[in-house]
């Protein structure tokens, strides 16, 4: 039994937002049909008959055509507009379970950052913009080679996505920098 009461890790993150150079309407159609929502109904199918761990895989690679699932979203920005906001926004959890999984053998903790969380948004000049923190800078602050290889993973597979979406990848989502800007 640990006598550690706390652990604190302080850790940099990068959070980009990316020019979707694209209408916000436009960009979350495109968004949403590229990351579909989790088949929840079919996942808890596969619980009730206790599939195999292949099987689970299979179906989340049926369900996720670019790696990524929805597992939430909401219209924040309709909310906010009730404030007398301005702009709109949604904000997501997009991950992939079978991925996840390869980190949290390692530590559950990890669970803190996956699924991943964006957001497609209006700036303040009304330029609509994807915004998510780099995976590899969220992952690396658990100091387990293991799973920072998936943080590094999960970059690519980002920039993967991005170029589905058509928008401009930054560079260190393709070499899986942690470190690049």
């Amino acid at each position: 039994m640990s006598t550690q009461k706390y652990v604190a890790v302080p850790h940099e993150v990068v959070r980009w937002s990316i020019d979707t150079r694209t209408s916000f309407d436009d960009f979350r159609a495109r968004y949403e049909a590229a990351v579909p929502v989790l088949d929840t109904d079919r996942m808890a199918r596969l619980r009730a008959e206790r599939a195999s761990w292949d099987t689970v895989l299979a179906v989340a690679a049926e369900n996720a055509p670019h790696g990524f699932m929805r597992f939430w979203g909401t219209d924040v920005g309709a909310l906010m507009q009730l404030a007398g906001g301005a702009g709109s926004c949604v904000a997501y959890l997009m991950g992939n379970h079978t991925i996840a999984e390869r980190m949290y053998r390692h530590d559950p903790a990890v669970m803190l950052y996956a699924p991943l969380r964006t957001t497609i948004h209006q700036d303040r000049q009304g330029v609509t913009r994807f915004s998510i923190d780099q995976p590899s800078t969220r992952f690396a602050s658990f100091d387990i080679p293991d799973i920072a290889s998936v943080g590094l993973e999960l970059d690519r597979k980002v920039a993967d996505l991005l170029r589905v979406l058509d928008v401009p990848v930054p560079s260190a989502f393709s070499a899986g920098a942690a470190d690049g800007r």
